[in-house]
């Protein structure tokens, strides 16, 4: 039997390596491709990054990961992610106690409070309502906002809440969550609003899209 023939029937007999990298690396691409929109090629070069970077950097990313496992936590008002209990804005006397935004998630806080333009408190929900997944008002922390409203030595600083912000998504799932915790809240005598919704500052009509512009017809204002 010829060498080739020898070497072609070795080839179909065993497979070939899954990939050219080592072990460790390959280990290191597959952890970095499960991060949220992370794709292959992505996680190769985040990879090779930490491979060529110098070793001080690498431990410093990798006990930045440890410490953020292992001291930040809820806030036991607004339940933002925190290393200190309240939170710091929670305890942020400067900050209106009375108003609080109620958001999705604290990725959804930190968005808004970079605007600038809030200067009361925050409430998490840690989701929103997906019946058809089995989300339901108990599996988020709806009762602990009522339980702020209804008795103030629970909300920051022992303040009563005169209004809530909804600054759920402005999708189906947002919407409803939105109108479900509304129905709670109204039961319980507290001001209630929601963000607006419309065209946003230096757009066009010819460009928005119909949810935006029907938005924008329902939340209309008087201007006299």
């Amino acid at each position: 039997m010829s060498a080739s023939r020898k070497i072609s029937d070795a080839s179909s007999q065993q497979p070939f390596a899954s990939g050219a990298h080592p072990e460790p690396v390959q280990r290191l691409i597959e952890a970095f491709a499960t991060l949220p929109g992370v794709g292959r090629r992505t996680a190769e070069r985040l990879a090779f990054h930490i491979l060529t970077s110098s070793l001080s950097d690498a431990r410093a990313l990798s006990q930045a990961i440890e410490l953020v496992k292992s001291q930040v936590k809820h806030c036991a008002i607004c339940f933002n992610m925190t290393d200190t209990d309240p939170c710091v804005l929670c305890a942020d006397a400067r900050r209106d106690a009375s108003v609080v935004m109620v958001v999705e998630q604290p990725k959804d806080l930190w968005t808004l409070e970079r605007t600038g333009a809030h200067h009361g408190l925050y409430h998490c929900l840690m989701g929103r309502l997906e019946p058809l997944d089995g989300v339901g008002p108990e599996t988020l922390t709806v009762r602990e906002l009522l339980r702020r409203v209804e008795h103030p030595q629970h909300n920051a600083r022992g303040v009563k809440i005169v209004e809530i912000i909804l600054a759920t998504n402005p999708d189906l799932e947002g919407d409803s969550t939105g109108l479900y915790l509304a129905d709670q809240l109204a039961r319980r005598g507290v001001g209630i609003s929601r963000l607006a919704r419309g065209l946003p500052a230096g757009s066009q009509i010819e460009f928005a899209n119909r949810g935006a512009l029907a938005d924008a017809i329902a939340g209309r204002r008087k201007m006299n």
